[in-house]
């Protein structure tokens, strides 16, 4: 009966760490959107199996699967009935011996066309439609990656791969 008292805390403490960990702040939730028809198809499983292009985003040591020729990969998918943007742009580099890759990768999430009403009403309280603005929202991301091979025999290669993210966040007026 002791023993009983001393699990149930235990699994509830366990239970509370667990849940804890699958929290997201959806700061910079672009980022796990995806890349590449393959990929988003996969549900995501793409991290283990990736060896084209979109590696840069997936899995860097992937990369080294771009041989002789670079590749670009190019992807645009729409949001919220339109409303949302998401653009995708790749290209890997491989070098002469086919044991290094360099891959350059480009981010974007923008709600464009966005009405600014605030100076709508006028100080007297009449209404001025020619006060409407609009205005723009997006989020860019770079990422920079290298990958090379370590090692490669019949039944067992290994892969080295890095990535550097650089993203921001502007906002700006749409010309009239």
């Amino acid at each position: 009966m002791k023993t009983n008292r001393l699990y149930l805390p235990l699994l509830t403490t366990l239970f509370f760490f667990s849940a804890n960990a699958q929290f997201r702040k959806y700061s910079n939730e672009f980022l796990n959107i995806g890349a590449g028809a393959r990929g988003l198809a996969m549900g995501s499983a793409q991290v283990a199996s990736v060896n084209d292009g979109t590696a840069g985003y997936w899995n860097p040591a992937g990369l080294v699967g771009v041989k002789d020729n670079p590749q670009i990969n190019l992807m645009h998918a729409e949001y919220f009935a339109g409303i949302g943007k998401y653009d995708y742009a790749s290209i890997a580099l491989p070098t002469s011996n086919n044991k290094r890759t360099i891959g350059i990768t480009g981010l974007r999430f923008a709600v464009d066309d966005i009405m600014n009403t605030l100076f709508l009403v006028e100080p007297d309280g009449s209404i001025n439609y020619n006060n409407i603005q609009s205005f723009s929202s997006a989020d860019y991301a770079f990422i920079f990656s290298f990958a090379q091979k370590i090692k490669e025999k019949a039944n067992k290669n290994i892969n080295f791969g890095l990535n550097a993210k650089v993203w921001f966040r502007c906002r700006f007026a749409n010309p009239e």
